[in-house]
C-alpha cells in the first residue's frame, strides 16, 4: 500500500497562476479558442429557448388541431438546424485552436528549458541525474499545460451557464429555483472532489518523474546491467517505481470513480424535481409546456459542462507541480557568463599558450535542489520550499591552488592516481566549468573574459568518456558542420582511424548504430579524436582519451598531432610510458595539487611516488599482453567488433 499523500492547500492558486502565464504566453490562439467555446456554449443553451419555442408554437398547436402546419413544421427545423450548425462551428474551432494553444506552450517551454540546460554550466549538470532533466523537458512541461485542453471548454460553460440560467427565469421562475438548487450541491461535490484528488495527482506526477529516471538509468547503463547479470535487480527496481505509480494512478482512478457519479447523477435529480413541479403547475395552468421542457432540458445540458469546470480544477494540482519542477529549471543560477574578448587575432591560426594561476574548484554533492523533496517537505504554503533539500548539499574541493603554464605548441602530460583531479583540470582549461577561485589563461586572456563560443573555436577537449551518436561516420565527425570529405578525411588520417573506417561497408556512409554499437572502444575513441581534429583546434586536451588504442597506434597518433601543419598545443592526462615520454613537460599531480613538474627522466629520477604510479600501469599491461589476445603484432585491425 502506498502511503496516503497529503494535500497542499496552495496547489489551486498556483494552478492559477499557471494559466495566467499560459495565456500571456499564447494570447491569440487561446481567443480564438475561448470564441469558439463560447459561440457553443451559448448555441447549447440557445437550444433549450428554441425547443421552447418549438413546443409552444409548434407541437402543442399540431396536438390541438390534430394536424401539423408545413410552414411551422420547416420553420422548426431551420431553427434548430441553424443553432445545430452554430453549435458544431463552436465545438470545432475550440477543440482545434485549445489543442494548437496547449501544444504551443508545450513546445515554447520544451525549447525554453533545453536553452536552459544548455546554458547552465556543467557543474549544474552534476548534481542534477538525467532523468530527472528529461522528466523537466517532457512531462512536466506536459502537465504543467495539459489543463488549456479543457480550459476554454471551461469558460464556454461559464458561458452557457449564464445564457441557461437567464433563460431559465424567464421561462418560469418558479422552476428555475426548483432546478438551480441543484447547483450548490454540485459545487460543493466538486470542492471535497478537489480535496480528495489534488494530493493523488501531484503524488501521481512525482512517481512519473521517477520511473523515468530509473528507466533512464537502466538503459544508459545496459552495459554495466548485463556484464555484471544485474538484469533482475534492475527488474525489480523499475517493478517497484512502476507499482508505486500504479498505486498512485488506481487511486486516482477510484477517486474519480466514486465522485463522477456522484456529480453526473445530482443534476439529474434536479431535472426530475423540475418535471414533478413542471407537470403541477401546467395542470394548474401556472406554466407552459414548452417552459417545463426548456427549463428541463436546459438542467439535463448542466452535469456534463459542471464535469467540465471539475476537469479544469482536477488539472491544476498536476499543473502546479510540473510549473514547479520546470521553473525550478528556468530559474537556476549559475549560468556561465562570457564578455567581448578574442583570442589574439594575429595569431588565429598558431598555437595556444595556457596557464592556470592558483586555481580551486570544489564539486557540491548530496540532495540537490530538487523540487520533489521540497514538496515532500512543505505542507501549508503556497510555493515548493527548495531550500529543504538544498540545504543538505556538501562541496568536495578536489583542486587545491593548482598552478600550470603550458606553452603554446608544447606537448604536456598530466600523471597522477585517480582522483588526482586531472579531469577536473582538463575540463577547467577548455572552461566546461569556471574555478572556484584563480583563473585559467588563454594567450593570456581570461577565459572568462573570452566572447561565447570563442573558446570552442580555438580548444578542442576529447573526454575519457565518449559518446557516438546513432549516425553515419560522416555525421559523427562534422555534427552538422561544413566540412568536406577531403578534411574529414584528414582528421581520420590523424586519429588514425582512416583505415577501419575505409574498411567499413559504406565508408563514410556507415552507420554505426547506438553508441556506436558496431565499432570497438578503441575505434569509438579515434572517431571521438577525429571530431575534435577536424575542426582545427589551437589547443587539444586529451583525457585520457586513447586509453582503449593499442599503444603503437597511440604513438603514431601524438606524433602526429604534433607535427601537424600550424603547429598544436596538446594536453593529453596519460599513463602509459610510451605516451608520457613523447610529451616535453610532466605534470605530477597529487590530491588535488601539482606537487612536481620536469620531463619524465627528471621526474622518474627524483619521485618515488611518481616511479610507482608509471611503473604500475605498465606492469599492469604487460601482465595483460601475457594472458594474451590472439592478436599478433601487425595483424590488421578488425573492422566493427
Amino acid at each position: 500500500m502506498s502511503e496516503r499523500p497529503q494535500r497542499l492547500p496552495g496547489s489551486t492558486r498556483q494552478g492559477f497562476g499557471v494559466l495566467l502565464r499560459g495565456i500571456r504566453d499564447s494570447p491569440r490562439t487561446f481567443a480564438i479558442a475561448v470564441a469558439g467555446a463560447s459561440v457553443y456554449g451559448a448555441g447549447v443553451a440557445g437550444l433549450g429557448w428554441v425547443l421552447g419555442e418549438v413546443t409552444d408554437r409548434v407541437l402543442a398547436p399540431a396536438f390541438a388541431a390534430g394536424s401539423l402546419a408545413g410552414i411551422g413544421l420547416w420553420g422548426a427545423v431551420a431553427a434548430l438546424a441553424a443553432v445545430a450548425i452554430g453549435t458544431a462551428i463552436g465545438v470545432a474551432v475550440r477543440r482545434i485552436w485549445a489543442g494548437i494553444t496547449a501544444i504551443g506552450l508545450q513546445a515554447l517551454y520544451r525549447r525554453r528549458v533545453t536553452r536552459q540546460y544548455l546554458r547552465l554550466p556543467l557543474s549544474w549538470h552534476h548534481r542534477h541525474p538525467a532523468g530527472q532533466l528529461l522528466s523537466n523537458a517532457n512531462a512536466d512541461v506536459e502537465a504543467t499545460f495539459m489543463v488549456f485542453n479543457p480550459l476554454p471548454f471551461s469558460i464556454g460553460v461559464l458561458v452557457m451557464l449564464v445564457v441557461a440560467g437567464v433563460s431559465m427565469v424567464l421561462a418560469d421562475p418558479v422552476l428555475a429555483v426548483v432546478g438551480l438548487l441543484v447547483l450548490p450541491a454540485v459545487a460543493a461535490a466538486n470542492v471535497v472532489y478537489q480535496r480528495y484528488m489534488s494530493p493523488l495527482v501531484v503524488r501521481a506526477q512525482q512517481l512519473r518523474a521517477e520511473v523515468s529516471a530509473v528507466a533512464h538509468e537502466s538503459f544508459d547503463g545496459a552495459l554495466v546491467v548485463k556484464a555484471l547479470g544485474r538484469e533482475a535487480e534492475e527488474t525489480d527496481r523499475f517493478a517497484e517505481a512502476a507499482d508505486r505509480l500504479r498505486a498512485a494512478n488506481v487511486a486516482v482512478g477510484r477517486t474519480r470513480g466514486v465522485f463522477d457519479p456522484l456529480v453526473e447523477g445530482l443534476p439529474t435529480l434536479g431535472t426530475l424535481a423540475v418535471l414533478g413541479v413542471g407537470t403541477w403547475r401546467v395542470a394548474n395552468g401556472s406554466a407552459l409546456a414548452g417552459d417545463v421542457v426548456q427549463v428541463a432540458y436546459l438542467l439535463t445540458l448542466l452535469a456534463f459542462p459542471v464535469r467540465a469546470i471539475g476537469w479544469v480544477l482536477g488539472e491544476l494540482p498536476r499543473a502546479a507541480v510540473g510549473w514547479g519542477r520546470v521553473s525550478s529549471v528556468l530559474g537556476a543560477t549559475g549560468e556561465m557568463t562570457y564578455w567581448h574578448k578574442d583570442l589574439d587575432a594575429d595569431t588565429h591560426d598558431q598555437p595556444v599558450s595556457v596557464r592556470v594561476d592558483g586555481v580551486d574548484y570544489a564539486y557540491e554533492t548530496g540532495a540537490a535542489a530538487d523540487l520533489d523533496a521540497g514538496l515532500s517537505r512543505r505542507h501549508d504554503a503556497d510555493e515548493p520550499d527548495l531550500s529543504a533539500a538544498a540545504g543538505t548539499s556538501e562541496t568536495v574541493t578536489v583542486l587545491h591552488d593548482v598552478r600550470v603554464d603550458v606553452p603554446a605548441g608544447s606537448t604536456i602530460a598530466v600523471v597522477g592516481p585517480t582522483g588526482a583531479g586531472k579531469s577536473t583540470l582538463a575540463s577547467l582549461l577548455v572552461r566546461l566549468v569556471d574555478p572556484a577561485t584563480g583563473e585559467v589563461l588563454l594567450d593570456g586572456v581570461d577565459a572568462r573574459q573570452i566572447r561565447h563560443g570563442g573558446i570552442a573555436r580555438a580548444a578542442a577537449l576529447v573526454s575519457q568518456s565518449t559518446f557516438v551518436f546513432d549516425d553515419t561516420i560522416r555525421g559523427n565527425i562534422t555534427l552538422g558542420g561544413d566540412f568536406d570529405d577531403d578534411r574529414v578525411w584528414e582528421a581520420l588520417r590523424l586519429a588514425q582511424a582512416d583505415g577501419f573506417v575505409a574498411a567499413l561497408p559504406q565508408g563514410l556512409d556507415t552507420r554505426v548504430g547506438e553508441r556506436g554499437a558496431s565499432l570497438s572502444g578503441g575505434q569509438r575513441q579515434r572517431l571521438a579524436l577525429a571530431r575534435a581534429v577536424v575542426r582545427g583546434p589551437r589547443l587539444l586536451v586529451l583525457d585520457d582519451a586513447t586509453s582503449a588504442v593499442d599503444p603503437r597506434v597511440e604513438q603514431a597518433i601524438l606524433q602526429g598531432l604534433r607535427s601537424r601543419s600550424g603547429g598544436l598545443t596538446v594536453v593529453v592526462v596519460a599513463y602509459r610510458r610510451a605516451t608520457i615520454g613523447l610529451a616535453d613537460e610532466v605534470v605530477f599531480m597529487l590530491r588535488g595539487r601539482v606537487v612536481d613538474r620536469g620531463t619524465h627522466a627528471e621526474l622518474l629520477e627524483r619521485r618515488e611516488d611518481y616511479r610507482h604510479i608509471v611503473n604500475a600501469y605498465a606492469e599492469e599491461a604487460l601482465q595483460r599482453q601475457g594472458l594474451g589476445t590472439g592478436k599478433q603484432q601487425g595483424e590488421p585491425e578488425e573492422v566493427g567488433r
